[in-house]
């Protein structure tokens, strides 16, 4: 039986017991109730429970839930990274990592598409009635009375540049590791890791002198939401790039065996597409015609 197990004569892989999932619960549970403490006590209240006010721990508290997560991911996928090595990871095993992939970008293109649904909604419809008319906050228009807009053809499209060149790098890269080539390899990731920070650093920068807050209307609630989570994203997708270009130095690929890159390309060219279309339609088309504040 041991030798059936250590040899099993299928492609399937059995993994051993693992603390993670548990372990990624437990630190998930601790950051939710850090979370809701901290919402609590920004409104004035408090969350009281086993007889303990959780708001006055908030940030311990959160914090540790996050330094769980973290741990969590990091042992995980070091554990992946060492059956992969193993030789764990068959074809069919490989197949069904990449249906993950696939399945978590889908999750992620819904995600987006609710705060592009809650964009098309205040801004198709700035006249509709509900409890409240929605002509009071918008006038009948959209953007909404007084609102100044970004120039959408300076910082957004040079970020658009930025990533658009992001998506070529990572390609090159891609097909240096698919023909053997370590140096094109590590050179293409260095230049999308550099690229993603960059991005980061002016999308803060347009945050900081953006004419509008997010506290300052329907516009700039939902561009905050869209555009911000995009940008968490991008900062997502640059430490996911860093860990590969980490693994590349160390000699980790190879042509036959990335999924780890793989799947990073994938997702920051889901970055990519979805800016392109917060561009589009939330800089290019809903700035039509609305005064472009000095400067911006």
């Amino acid at each position: 039986m041991a030798d059936a197990h250590a040899k099993p004569n299928h492609d399937y892989h059995i993994i051993d017991p693992s603390p993670w999932p548990f372990l990624g619960s437990v630190g998930a549970l601790i950051a939710a109730l850090g979370g809701v403490a901290w919402m609590q006590y920004l409104k004035g209240g408090s969350l009281h429970l086993f007889g303990m006010d959780f708001a006055s721990a908030r940030y311990f508290i959160f914090a540790i839930g996050l330094l769980v997560i973290l741990y969590t991911m990091y042992g995980w996928w070091s554990d992946t990274i060492k059956e992969a090595h193993e030789g764990h990871h068959t074809r069919v095993v490989s197949l069904h990592l990449r249906y993950g992939m696939i399945m978590f970008i889908a999750s992620e293109v819904m995600f987006f598409v609710a705060w592009f649904w809650a964009f098309f909604d205040a801004s198709l419809f700035p006249n509709e009635v509900h409890q409240v008319t929605r002509a009071e906050f918008t006038g009948g228009v959209w953007p909404p009375k007084g609102i100044e807009v970004l120039d959408p053809f300076h910082l957004p499209l040079y970020n658009t540049i930025i990533l658009l060149l992001s998506g070529t790098t990572v390609t090159w890269a891609h097909h240096a590791l698919l023909h053997d080539d370590r140096k094109g390899l590590i050179n293409g990731l260095v230049l999308t890791v550099g690229l993603g920070v960059l991005f980061s650093f002016v999308q803060i920068y347009e945050y900081m002198h953006a004419p509008f807050a997010f506290a300052d209307s329907i516009y700039g609630a939902t561009f905050f939401m869209a555009t911000g989570f995009h940008g968490f994203h991008v900062f997502i997708g640059t430490i996911f790039l860093l860990v590969c270009l980490i693994r590349a130095m160390r000699g980790d690929f190879t042509s036959k065996q990335h999924f780890g890159f793989e799947a990073a390309a994938w997702y920051w060219h889901f970055v990519d597409v979805v800016w392109l279309f917060l561009f589009a339609c939330i800089y290019v088309w809903a700035s039509s015609g609305a005064p472009i504040a000095a400067g911006h």
